[in-house]
């Protein structure tokens, strides 16, 4: 493909306004020719605005009278595969925001879509995408960390709960709280920095203490849109352990709401020949030299970008043939089935082995 991508979008909200639309709008590559919400006023304003031809409340409908060329789905979690599936399905290249889909089963049906489609399959890992990310990749495939067999790493914040009593937090729609809102982002930086090792076995642990809790301090609450007397069904902190096939683990934590300092995320990573923490965007590199513990916190030249934004023209340049995918559908599958058999271990109390 060497023309304008012709690119149909389902689903309007925050998330697609706020981090997708900027950067598809702005790469000359791409043509947002249609948008589909079940929110037909809120599709309808945002066409008007940016000159945005044809507006949709069914996607199939879109699908069916529309020339695509991809589809970017910013549906709440449940419709992401279905969504993906049946765009794949009429030969269709997907991009779609986390997570990949609610299930293991679903986010297996996709991955199958895509290899029988032969159509590019990608879901949002923007973290991967960030100048520190970038660096600590060519860092430790330069041999500087040396081998990687342990790590942590977490998104935790005091009060932030995303749309409360809305789609983020009941179940049937969001799949489940923070470990499948944030855990995505985190778990998929660590293992992708790892070297995405294969997940053989997790155990979990699920706290539900702040549903009647109105308290706010996080930017993040005001994502979603809330529901007075909305359903909560969800957990708001969940921790867990996870083992590797190649002997190495990864300890997580994931929250919306917890009597913490401040809100954090975080990466810290061990190797046998350094060692990093990354909280906040702040890098640190903890290793030896000349017989001497050192420890070096590196300049990384800021870049104006935005990470989802740097995503998003990866996907053009793999739809286009540029360049080969960072992520496959693989990688989700796999990240589900994390997620999915870590709410499990919470459910039994026992390890669960994938």
């Amino acid at each position: 493909m060497t023309n304008k991508i012709r690119l149909g979008v389902v689903g309007t909200g925050n998330i697609f306004r706020h981090a997708h639309l900027e950067p598809l709008l702005a790469h000359p590559e791409v043509e947002i020719v249609a948008l589909c919400d079940i929110n037909k006023e809120r599709a309808e304003n945002l066409a008007r605005e940016h000159n945005i031809p044809a507006v949709y409340t069914d996607y199939n409908e879109m699908l069916q009278k529309e020339m695509l060329d991809a589809v970017d789905i910013c549906t709440p979690n449940l419709y992401h595969s279905k969504v993906a599936i049946a765009a794949l399905n009429a030969g269709l290249h997907v991009f779609c925001e986390k997570p990949d889909a609610v299930s293991p089963e679903e986010a297996q049906k996709m991955a199958d879509a895509a290899k029988e489609s032969g159509k590019v399959l990608m879901t949002m890992r923007n973290n991967r995408f960030t100048p520190n990310s970038q660096y600590l990749k060519a860092l430790i495939a330069d041999g500087q960390m040396g081998e990687l067999y342990t790590g942590r790493c977490g998104w935790i914040r005091r009060r932030g709960i995303p749309g409360k009593g809305g789609w983020f937090t009941t179940k049937e729609l969001s799949g489940g709280g923070p470990l499948i809102d944030l855990g995505v982002h985190f778990i998929d930086l660590t293992m992708w920095l790892m070297g995405n090792p294969k997940p053989v076995a997790v155990t979990g642990a699920t706290y539900c203490k702040f549903a009647d809790n109105e308290v706010a301090d996080s930017a993040h609450s005001n994502f979603g849109e809330k529901q007075e007397n909305g359903i909560f069904d969800v957990e708001d902190l969940a921790i867990g352990f996870i083992r590797f096939e190649n002997g190495a683990t990864l300890q997580i934590e994931f929250s919306w709401a917890s009597n913490i300092g401040e809100e954090m995320n975080f990466i810290e990573l061990r190797g046998t020949k350094s060692g990093f923490s990354l909280k906040k965007d702040k890098l640190e590199i903890f290793s030896e030299t000349a017989g001497q513990l050192i420890d070096m916190k590196p300049v990384i030249k800021s870049k104006d970008i935005s990470a989802h934004g740097e995503h998003l023209k990866h996907f053009v340049d793999v739809v286009q043939k540029r360049a080969e995918p960072i992520l496959t559908p693989e990688h989700g599958v796999d990240m589900i089935k994390i997620l999915s058999a870590i709410y499990k271990s919470a459910e039994t109390g026992r390890e669960v082995v994938l």
